[in-house]
């Protein structure tokens, strides 16, 4: 899952122990959180910032929750086609397990991984969510090593 730092980091969600993942408005994105599952551990990835990368791990606690934000007209995530009758979006919440001591950047991954490997390191992938095979999660959880 990823997410600007300067939006919603690690640093914050390790304050607040817990977050829902909303303002996802992409219907791949969502889809994928859709298939996620309580107890599944996610990587924490920031974007848009130097450098760009896996900094942190969290854990699925609820899954299939209403989006609030798309009915919050001062939202940036307010979609004004969605009512609470016929919610088109969702939102899982997540806890927060820990920071990488050894963080991965994007380079990083690029030099690792396929796109088939890692669909993150595919060129103009903008997706906020994407799902990560679980030969290449384990690996990665080697490589980033311990969690602070």
């Amino acid at each position: 899952m990823k997410s600007e730092p300067d939006a919603y980091g690690i640093n914050q969600l390790q304050e607040e122990k817990k977050t829902l993942w909303d303002g996802i408005r992409n219907y791949q994105a969502r889809n994928f959180m859709r298939k996620m599952s309580i107890n599944d551990h996610v990587f924490f990835y920031h974007s848009n910032c130097k450098p760009p990368g896996i900094v942190g791990l969290m854990k699925v606690t609820q899954i299939k929750l209403i989006d609030p934000t798309q009915f919050d007209p001062k939202s940036k995530y307010f979609d004004p086609k969605s009512s609470q009758r016929n919610p088109k979006w969702d939102c899982v919440e997540v806890n927060y397990i820990g920071k990488f001591k050894n963080p991965l950047t994007l380079n990083d991954l690029k030099e690792i991984y396929s796109s088939e490997e890692l669909l993150v390191v595919k060129k103009g992938n903008r997706l906020s969510i994407i799902p990560v095979p679980n030969e290449t999660a384990k690996d990665l959880l080697h490589r980033l090593g311990d969690i602070l």
